[in-house]
């Protein structure tokens, strides 16, 4: 079992360190900010599944399954 480095907070080094070390932003944010990229992500794939949805109902699976096909040959060669 290992023994503590430092039986006690010493004081003067940890005011010290509070002026050399300010706050982080991660410490100062709020739980919206740190969630807002995961958030963006989850309503880019919501809009994609809904106009995959929207397709297939509109024109039917042959027809949206050759369109998606077309338009990979179109980007890919």
């Amino acid at each position: 079992m290992a023994a503590a480095v430092a039986a006690e907070l010493v004081r003067a080094y940890l005011s010290a360190m509070s002026k050399v070390l300010p706050e982080t932003a991660a410490e100062t944010a709020t739980p919206f900010m740190r969630s807002w990229p995961i958030l963006a992500a989850s309503a880019l794939v919501a809009l994609a599944l809904a106009g995959t949805v929207l397709l297939w109902a509109h024109y039917g699976t042959t027809v949206f399954f050759e369109t998606i096909r077309a338009g990979f040959a179109a980007c890919f060669g």
